[in-house]
């Protein structure tokens, strides 16, 4: 056997020695779930944007268990805050903020998840940021579409042929 080849099997069996061995180790922070997903989601139609947040369960979670998730204000101020019940059968946990306002591309948001049991005691924390790769100022400032039926929306969509598709002048620069 060349020396080589003898390299290329010693480095190979560490690489998988490594990576079985991460495989088994848990951090001390870590819980029933893992976050899986984090972006904004714009709704032209209606004129909205919203954090969401999905985590993919790992382990069992105690019945009675709410997700309390902090999401940071884009238009300052408070944190705005969601209380979601978790139910043990849930493979996917979403969490979605309320609708927001001036959200600015490539700003890095703080996002706070607290997992609570039936007692009130946290079982699992996860802190993370999401960005948004468009600004909020993309979206109208009036909901295109009324009612069930995706009427047009009259203070857009003017008799003359004209839209009138606003502009939000309350958010900081």
């Amino acid at each position: 056997m060349t020396l080589r080849r003898r390299v290329l099997i010693t480095m190979g069996a560490g690489i998988i020695a490594a990576l079985a061995l991460s495989g088994c180790q848990r951090k001390d922070d870590e819980g029933p779930t893992q976050l899986s997903g984090r972006l904004f989601v714009f709704n032209y139609r209606v004129a909205s944007a919203s954090y969401m947040i999905t985590l993919k369960k790992i382990a069992p979670i105690p019945d009675g268990t709410t997700a309390v998730a902090e999401f940071e204000n884009p238009a300052g101020g408070d944190p705005l805050i969601v209380n979601e019940k978790i139910y043990s059968f849930w493979d996917k946990i979403t969490l979605e903020s309320p609708d927001l306002r001036c959200v600015r591309k490539d700003r890095p948001y703080s996002v706070s998840i607290k997992l609570v049991d039936a007692s009130n005691k946290t079982i699992q924390t996860l802190k993370t940021q999401v960005k948004s790769d468009l600004d909020q100022t993309v979206l109208p400032t009036k909901p295109l579409v009324v009612g069930p039926a995706y009427t047009a929306n009259p203070d857009v969509f003017k008799t003359d042929g004209s839209a009138d598709y606003g502009h939000d002048t309350a958010c900081p620069t």
